[in-house]
């Protein structure tokens, strides 16, 4: 009778990365659904109507940001939890973009499995 698998959808350029989030996902329970890119990413949350979305800020066809905002002016995914990863190098003011852009929670890159863990039942409690 347990709950069902938490899906997440994980928007990233890298697809090792997306392999990565699914070894430190998938023994936990959850359901990982990778799309590369923002376009493809968009596509899949409208979708799968996801439990949390795992979103790369930095890709070349559309980037995190126009994700989010897409995301967020849609009635159907506004509410999903978006949990925003960025590069330890990227700008100070990106992540304080990010605080006023109200995300849910950020993580920086490299992360571990525990950083994103912590991150993902925080926002789905």
């Amino acid at each position: 009778m347990g709950e069902k698998n938490r899906r997440i959808v994980c928007i990233e350029d890298e697809p090792e990365m997306i392999d990565l989030v699914r070894l430190i996902l998938i023994p936990k329970g959850f359901e990982v659904i990778g799309a590369e890119g923002g376009v493809e990413g968009l596509q899949t949350i409208r979708r799968e109507k996801p439990d949390a979305v795992l979103l790369d800020l930095m890709m070349p066809d559309l980037d995190g940001w126009e994700v989010y905002q897409e995301m967020k002016a849609d009635p159907e995914i506004k509410n999903i939890p978006v949990i925003v990863v960025t590069a330890r190098a990227q700008s100070i003011d990106k992540v304080l973009g990010l605080r006023i852009a109200k995300v849910d929670d950020y993580i920086t890159k490299p992360f571990g499995p525990q950083d994103l863990l912590e991150s993902l039942l925080n926002v789905l409690k």
